[in-house]
């Protein structure tokens, strides 16, 4: 669509992929995640489970046994139970900090197993240190009007630090949907940035995605008809096939956010409170 067959393939960081720790929804290993970004040569990868950071432990632990080339985002994937599905992203310390907060508050909101969030919750959160994704809702039920109100609404709490998420999955409407975004990323003032909602390293997956899927349903793949994904396109793709389905602007969108989350596992360090003593 964009890139020609013997163009170079263009530089890329994935920021919304989730692991096997997003239970009954990712069906690959944090590892598997971050050795098949790096054998793609991508720059950077966002493990971004649901409401949780427990898979970015064993991606960066992955990368640093086995030496990858790959930088790690955390972030976290939000479904918001007045509002939009969001990818927010930590870009220090103070922001990862901010997510575990918002994750905890999240979970004691709702029973085991489950978390509630809202808008207030995130206006409030403390989230400066954080970089937000709004993402839109399937294309079959895709409204223009709710989705403007969304980005204008993420784009007030966090002003030059939202982005439009554009994710094609090699739909029959790829075109239209991408013309629809791009057009509302310009009128609401959001900076359109490519990814892919990866579930999955690779297709070999594509069956167990569906038994996962059918599972959280409580039905039977044979039951589940539409309720399961058309293809196994989110998943981590070649960055050949990237360049020729998002045009450039939207790939390279994705190496400036990379370059902001300057965040890693590294700095963290056991800190030992401070035991009270009475004066003398």
């Amino acid at each position: 669509m964009f890139s020609t067959r013997n163009s170079p393939p263009p530089a890329y960081a994935e920021l919304h992929c989730l692991s096997n720790f997003s239970f009954q929804r990712g069906a690959s290993h944090p590892e598997e995640l971050v050795e098949r970004a790096a054998e793609l040569g991508y720059a950077a990868l966002a493990i971004t489970d649901e409401c949780s950071l427990a898979g970015v432990v064993r991606a960066h632990s992955a990368i640093k046994r086995k030496s990858l080339p790959l930088k790690l985002i955390i972030g976290t994937e939000i479904q918001l139970a007045d509002g939009p599905l969001i990818v927010l992203l930590a870009t220090s310390r103070s922001g990862y900090a901010a997510l575990s907060r918002l994750i905890s508050r999240g979970r004691r909101a709702a029973e085991k197993g489950r978390y509630h969030l809202t808008r207030a919750d995130i206006e409030h959160a403390g989230l400066d240190a954080c970089l937000a994704l709004l993402v839109p809702p399937d294309p079959a039920t895709l409204d223009d009007t709710t989705l403007t109100e969304h980005a204008i609404w993420l784009a007030g709490c966090f002003p030059g630090r939202a982005r439009l998420a554009v994710e094609l999955a090699c739909g029959p409407d790829d075109a239209s949907v991408l013309h629809r975004l791009l057009q509302l990323a310009t009128q609401t003032g959001l900076t359109a940035v490519a990814a892919t909602g990866a579930l999955m390293h690779d297709e070999t997956r594509r069956r167990l995605a569906d038994v996962l899927t059918a599972t959280r349903l409580r039905t039977t793949v044979m039951e589940a008809g539409l309720a399961l994904a058309a293809n196994a396109e989110r998943r981590l793709h070649t960055r050949k096939r990237l360049g020729t389905r998002y045009p450039q602007t939207l790939l390279d969108e994705t190496l400036r956010i990379a370059e902001l989350c300057t965040f890693s596992l590294d700095e963290l360090r056991y800190e030992y409170p401070t035991e009270p003593t009475r004066p003398e």
